[in-house]
């Protein structure tokens, strides 16, 4: 082939509709590849973003959950505190005043132990309850002081300890302080009761109230 033919053979080829669908066909194929590419990529963002969201919105729903995990329940546990505060008052408050020095003087009895000069104080009254405070002299041997001691602690009335310090023996006999609390309802403490007085310091015998 000469050398002058190449230039014309060239110039059909470029002006050949094959060759032009062929070069149309390579620029669309170079353009679906960098869509594809660029598609792939934006797809990544968009899904390593998304699942970035919702584990963000997870930790924010298990924080919220954790942060009201204690008000679940709480009207039924308030319900059912009231139900035994309820409980307690009917079963172990005495129901008045001259309740609690029949139940001593009952327990008393079992001991067997003797009580002298006991007095009645109260403390400060309180919304729901007033402590009253029994202050008394106990006379008996070792065992029966011990038997009226436990008998207070485990009665169903609600009795507290409050302490005892020996003040005498004579024989087989022991004389003991007693001071012992329990609780009235505000409406149940009579009129003219003293003070209970400092732990220690001795009840006013004359403005408490006494008994056998």
């Amino acid at each position: 082939m000469s050398s002058s033919r190449i230039p014309s053979l060239w110039r059909e080829r470029l002006t050949s509709p094959l060759t032009w669908h062929y070069a149309a066909f390579v620029v669309l194929l170079a353009a679906v590849i960098v869509l594809s590419i660029r598609f792939g990529l934006d797809w990544s963002a968009t899904n390593g973003s998304s699942s970035d969201a919702l584990a963000a919105k997870q930790v924010q729903l298990k924080a919220r959950d954790l942060e009201t995990a204690p008000l679940r329940g709480l009207e039924k546990r308030v319900e059912d505190s009231r139900a035994q505060m309820r409980a307690f008052y009917s079963k172990r408050i005495p129901p008045n005043y001259s309740s609690i020095a029949t139940r001593i003087g009952e327990l008393a009895l079992k001991g067997p132990v003797r009580l002298t000069r006991v007095q009645y104080t109260q403390g400060a009254a309180g919304s729901y309850l007033t402590e009253i405070t029994m202050d008394a002299g106990i006379t008996g041997d070792y065992q029966q002081i011990m038997r009226f001691v436990n008998s207070l602690e485990r009665d169903q009335t609600f009795f507290v300890i409050r302490g005892m310090a020996l003040t005498g023996q004579q024989g087989g006999l022991v004389n003991l302080r007693l001071r012992v609390s329990t609780w009235l309802r505000p409406a149940d403490v009579p009129s003219g009761l003293a003070p209970t007085p400092p732990a220690g310091a001795a009840a006013a015998t004359p403005q408490g109230k006494e008994g056998e």
